[in-house]
């Protein structure tokens, strides 16, 4: 073109329509933020999910079949591997259910015992959600906070009962061993530390506008659609709705406590963020209350016959975990070992609603979806 003459008109042709077809993808059993070998089939459409599969089942051993050919006391360490960041709450709710169905008597101090191990495990399990939940989702430090608070709860623990985290504590009758000298002291005096920290987790990640941009509306549901996946636990509690079976089936000693049951009407990510730190501050309400309670002296094991034989019928007893409620059937035909034992596993009938969750929604939210409902992989397979 000649440097003064007037550009010639140019037609511009429309931009060509973009299209994009179907892609499936597969995310795990090895990816990391599937916490544990967990395999998720998603088909996507861009950057829409349409359709996503979970595939579970990696982990599967057995548990209730191998239960049927062990003791009531031999089955309590397989308990362990199931929720193995809570196993407290999972011994308990198996002792818990022979001794329902025995009518046992449990000492009083053997009871204050039980309920301070499973709620510095709920707190602990709580860190480590936490934690790894701010990892998934791009946040490094929170991680490394959450395991050194985690680590004080498993040091305390293994004082008690020799173990991180496959306990083997509970005892059908009690406990197996009473707390070392000076262990309750140190109890309270972690409950006091951990008041004066949880804040800080709040001002390090809570108000950051950046995460509450990334979580709030993220993954919704009501509180008909909660119940209609029989969720339980924080998944529950999300959409308003306030069951926490500490205080509306109450078990053990948690009637001598006062403590709320956090919730919340969001039903979203962040509102499920919101109540497990929550939760970590009524647990630390009740552990304050339940060292200030503690019996001075008494006996660790009820009177428990030599053999364990619940009389021949059924039972199912439930109890609330760190993810929501488990629950143990027990068929027994009178003998040593059960006839058939079920068990009612959280994170496997919470995994339930992920793919109405994902369905629609955009492949950079699935990670903080699946995160939010915080299973277990061991309990998941069974």
């Amino acid at each position: 073109m000649l440097r003064n003459q007037p550009p010639t008109e140019s037609v511009i042709s429309p931009a060509p329509e973009i299209r994009t077809e179907e892609m499936l993808l597969n995310v795990g059993p090895q990816h990391p933020s599937t916490h544990g070998v967990f395999r998720l089939v998603v088909k996507i459409e861009g950057e829409t999910i349409k359709e996503a599969v979970p595939v579970m089942g990696y982990l599967h051993r057995g548990t209730e079949k191998i239960a049927e050919n062990l003791t009531y006391t031999q089955i309590i360490p397989y308990m362990d591997r199931l929720d193995y960041l809570a196993a407290m709450t999972n011994n308990y709710v198996l002792c818990h259910a022979v001794e329902t169905m025995m009518g046992l008597a449990i000492p009083e101090r053997a009871d204050y015992l039980r309920i301070i191990a499973m709620e510095l495990n709920r707190i602990a399990s709580h860190l480590v959600w936490w934690g790894t939940y701010l990892l998934d989702i791009g946040a490094m430090s929170p991680f490394l906070y959450a395991f050194r608070d985690r680590e004080s709860i498993l040091d305390l623990l293994n004082e008690l009962c020799g173990a991180r985290m496959t306990f083997n504590y509970m005892r059908i009758g009690g406990v197996k061993w009473d707390a070392p000298p000076g262990w309750i002291e140190k109890v309270a005096n972690f409950v006091q530390y951990m008041k004066k920290e949880l804040p800080n987790y709040h001002k390090l990640v809570s108000g950051n506008e950046i995460f509450i941009h990334r979580l709030a509306g993220i993954g919704q549901y009501d509180a008909d659609t909660a119940l209609h996946y029989s969720l339980s636990g924080v998944m529950l509690r999300c959409t308003g709705i306030k069951w926490d079976l500490r205080r509306d089936e109450s078990y053990s000693l948690y009637d001598r406590f006062e403590f709320e049951i956090p919730t919340a009407v969001e039903g979203d990510c962040l509102a499920r963020y919101w109540l497990r730190l929550a939760e970590i501050e009524q647990s630390l309400r009740i552990l304050e209350q339940a060292v200030q309670q503690f019996p001075a002296d008494g006996e660790i094991m009820g009177k428990v016959p030599r053999v364990i034989r619940p009389p021949a019928g059924e039972t199912y007893v439930r109890i609330e975990s760190p993810r929501g409620e488990i629950g143990v059937y027990i068929a027994s035909q009178g003998k040593d070992k059960p006839w058939r034992l079920k068990l009612r596993r959280p994170s496997f009938m919470n995994l339930q609603i992920l793919p109405h969750l994902l369905v629609g929604a955009n492949m950079a939210n699935m990670v903080a979806i699946l995160g939010s409902i915080d299973i277990v992989l061991g309990e998941v397979d069974a």
